[in-house]
């Protein structure tokens, strides 16, 4: 990608979604393969991906698979032979987390770092990119001055998320899943111990804060900032949500192209990194879609608001207050006339407990008083615990525009300048499009003199303006279409019809083979040296080939990765940016100590407690991170009382392989 362009990069459940993304205005997709692709059910053959390519390919996109597990000894080889197929399908780039692969026979494809191989610091930007990845993700967390910094350290595509969920963990670096259930995060299997509530205790027992879901995030909007991550080096914006489904995708891409496309208006030095121009038959509307409400994380400086605390559900947007109860009904009051509900709405409230309560709508039907609706809920009134008049009520699903997004929703259409010639035996169409690709079409047919001039003149071009379902447009006819004629000839439209479809399938050809997929960086002559001689556990060394790596690059010391089940006393299972003790206003740097219910609570340690787990909150306050320490529960004994892995293999077989990785 040249370092002009924005990228704008939508994720993919599956194909279908991938398309829809494509035709929302994504300059690139991300997807999921058949295997690896640290989203355990977003699997997609690959000749599903191939499909997505071939659309892809229309407008100039790229398709990105998602690669980005670490892997087993035994898995590099079905990893090799599979990057192979995605490489014959015509995937762009691969998105990777396990540097084993750098030591594999791979098909020349790009490779591009995963937020999981996270990327803080300049040093570590600079040596993923000296060995050979071209585009890399940088952790979720950074300032827009560390953002500056790497980019003046690096020369590769700087990849930042924008939207959408957020892990509070460092990526790469949260190993709970694993410890309390074997489900390894790092092989796209979280169990999300994030989103839980936890009992916050201080180093006296006593309550802290209870019931709260304190490592539980907002969702990533950084719609405010597209102009100042640009300005700080970022080119490729990327949107999470490979589990997101249709409306989500096609609404927040829709979103951020109106956004890039608004920025580019003003920025003629920058350009779009792929084809055509997106129209969208709907308004683009974050709220709509599932949320925690937002947050735009550490951009700006770390802010005191990124918690969802409450709860980890979609709290919606507040409509009204509830005016009455009846026995099967309530009644609402919206705080705007303009506002419409509908039947099959979703609505919630809190209980007096904080607790998010569902109501969902089987009937609405407006009353004669102004802005007041009589609302039946579809599950028994005695359920909806502390709904009373007053109460605040939010709509967190609207039936009327999940419809919108049910129904064809966008168009996508390459500009073209069109010109009709004469030839020696009929007429000739020169197509050229908005990247300079053309492609001329002949036509053998008699000319005759036209009666009426104008009428013959409009008749050329409105047969020529004609593109339908192809992914052309003459966006205005009149200025797009030039007639180098004589006279205005009188053609047959069947005649005229033939020339503009042969025109245009030989554009297409012309696009095919203009198009030029991304080649694979080379690395340094000289191995890099990578930024430390030492690695523990959090650097998810988990295969040989990704230890041979390492020590090529100059590691001395090199310990297996948690999934290898070296580390089994305690460590930090979690590495966050976000701090509980600052949320609940006990940071040394706000204050020496707060008076709660019972005194004054003691700062550290902190411990979470959900059920019988139990985590310790330990706190660095140089680099201003909290670490979430525990240990690995003890393993499941099954049947001949092999202990099984999260891939349900004994575990000795599990455990052999990584001992290797000791020097």
């Amino acid at each position: 990608m040249l370092a002009h362009q924005l990228e704008l990069l939508a994720p993919a459940r599956d194909a279908d979604i991938g398309i829809a993304a494509l035709n929302h205005g994504a300059d690139a997709v991300y997807i999921g393969g058949p295997s690896f692709g640290a989203r355990s059910s977003a699997d997609n053959s690959v000749s599903e991906i191939a499909r997505l390519v071939q659309h892809a390919r229309r407008f100039h996109s790229r398709i990105f698979v998602t690669l980005n597990t670490i892997l087993r000894d035994d898995e590099l080889e079905p990893a090799r032979k599979l990057v192979g197929q995605l490489y014959d399908a015509g995937v762009d780039a691969l998105i990777i987390q396990d540097m084993g692969l750098l030591e594999l026979e791979l098909p020349p494809i790009q490779l591009h770092a995963s937020t999981q191989t996270d990327i803080r610091t300049p040093e570590k930007a600079r040596f993923l990119q000296d060995v050979g990845l071209s585009q890399i993700v940088l952790a979720r967390e950074l300032t827009l001055q560390q953002i500056r910094e790497i980019r003046q350290h690096t020369e590769c595509t700087l990849e930042f998320f924008v939207h959408g969920a957020l892990c509070v963990a460092y990526s790469g670096q949260c190993y709970i899943s694993h410890a309390h259930t074997g489900r390894s995060a790092n092989r796209g299997d979280c169990s999300q111990a994030c989103r839980l509530p936890y009992q916050v205790t201080d180093s006296q027992g006593r309550f802290v804060a209870h019931d709260k879901h304190v490592l539980s995030m907002k969702d990533n909007n950084q719609s405010a900032n597209i102009a100042a991550l640009v300005d700080a080096g970022i080119r490729s914006f990327k949107i999470e949500g490979r589990y997101k489904d249709l409306a989500y995708v096609k609404n927040i891409t829709a979103h951020y192209r109106t956004l890039l496309d608004a920025l580019l208006e003003q920025r003629p030095e920058l350009a779009r990194a792929s084809s055509g121009h997106t129209r969208f038959s709907f308004t683009p509307d974050p709220n709509q879609n599932f949320n925690r409400e937002f947050t735009d994380y550490f951009v700006q400086g770390r802010q005191a608001d990124i918690g969802a605390f409450d709860t980890p559900k979609n709290p919606g947007q507040a409509i009204g207050f509830v005016t009455r109860v009846g026995p099967d009904w309530v009644e609402l009051e919206t705080t705007s006339a303009e506002t419409e509900l509908h039947n099959g709405d979703g609505l919630c409230y809190y209980d007096l407990q904080k607790e998010l309560v569902g109501l969902a709508i089987n009937t609405a039907e407006r009353t004669r008083k102004e802005k007041v609706w009589r609302v039946v809920p579809k599950d028994p009134m005695a359920g909806f615990k502390d709904l009373r008049a007053g109460t605040e009520v939010n709509r967190n699903r609207d039936m009327d525009w999940v419809r919108t997004l049910e129904k064809h929703s966008s168009e996508r259409r390459i500009h073209l300048w069109a010109e009709l010639s004469e030839t020696p035996g009929g007429l000739a169409l020169t197509l050229t499009d908005e990247d300079g690709c053309s492609a001329i079409a002949e036509i053998h047919t008699p000319k005759e003199p036209a009666k009426d001039a104008a009428h013959a003149s409009a008749h050329l071009c409105s047969q020529l303006s004609r593109f339908g379902n192809t992914e052309f447009a003459l966006p205005d006819p009149h200025r797009h279409i030039s007639l180098n004629l004589t006279q205005p000839w009188f053609v047959p439209a069947s005649a005229l019809n033939t020339l503009r479809r042969d025109a245009v399938q030989r554009l297409q050809q012309a696009r095919a083979l203009a198009y030029v997929r991304p080649s694979r960086a080379t690395p340094l002559p000289v191995p890099a040296a990578y930024p430390e001689d030492t690695l523990s556990y959090l650097a998810n060394v988990y295969n040989h080939k990704a230890r041979d790596f390492y020590a090529r690059h100059g590691v001395k010391l090199i310990a297996a990765a948690y999934e290898s089940h070296e580390e089994a006393g305690e460590v930090s299972l979690m590495i966050t940016k976000h701090c509980v003790r600052f949320s609940l206003s006990l940071c040394p740097k706000q204050a020496k100590g707060v008076t709660g219910v019972q005194g004054t609570v003691k700062a550290e340690p902190l411990t979470l407690i959900n059920g019988k787990e139990k985590l310790t909150l330990r706190f660095d306050c140089k680099p201003c991170e909290m670490h979430v320490v525990g240990r690995m529960k003890p393993p499941v004994l099954k049947g001949n009382d092999d202990v099984l892995n999260d891939e349900g293999q004994p575990l000795r077989f599990y455990r052999a392989r990584p001992q290797a990785l000791r020097p």
